[in-house]
């Protein structure tokens, strides 16, 4: 049985720091993507981020700030937040896919195993 475990989510004031992690148990992701999605109240779930291989697309609105990164070795995704502003806030969503390739990184019906979420509040 494949899980997800997210950490790292909180209340953070405008212009902090979050990092989020994510373990994967359960099989390898090492040829596919690991992604983080994100949903704000009232709105849908929006991509934010995706590592596979070399390729690591970001949401527009999040480049320079966020960096996503990857531990093979622990089946782990991660994603360093800087510069959080109020529009940041939701849930964060952890995705894996292992058969998701570059062109659809960003599109979350191409990913299989999703996480329970972890709260990002950013206000002052």
């Amino acid at each position: 049985q494949v899980q997800l475990v997210e950490s790292g989510g909180g209340l953070v004031q405008p212009g902090g720091s979050l990092r989020l992690s994510c373990v994967a148990s359960g099989r390898a992701f090492t040829t596919g993507s690991m992604a983080w999605f994100r949903q704000a109240p009232g709105k849908e779930r929006e991509f934010v981020a995706a590592m596979r291989g070399a390729s690591t697309p970001y949401r527009e609105s999040v480049k320079g700030r966020f960096t996503i990164s990857r531990q093979n070795s622990k089946n782990a995704v991660y994603l360093q937040m800087t510069s959080l502003k109020p529009e940041d806030t939701g849930v964060y969503y952890c995705a894996a896919g292992a058969r998701v390739i570059t062109s659809t990184m960003r599109d979350a019906d191409r990913y299989d195993y999703w996480g329970q979420g972890t709260q990002v509040t950013v206000s002052s």
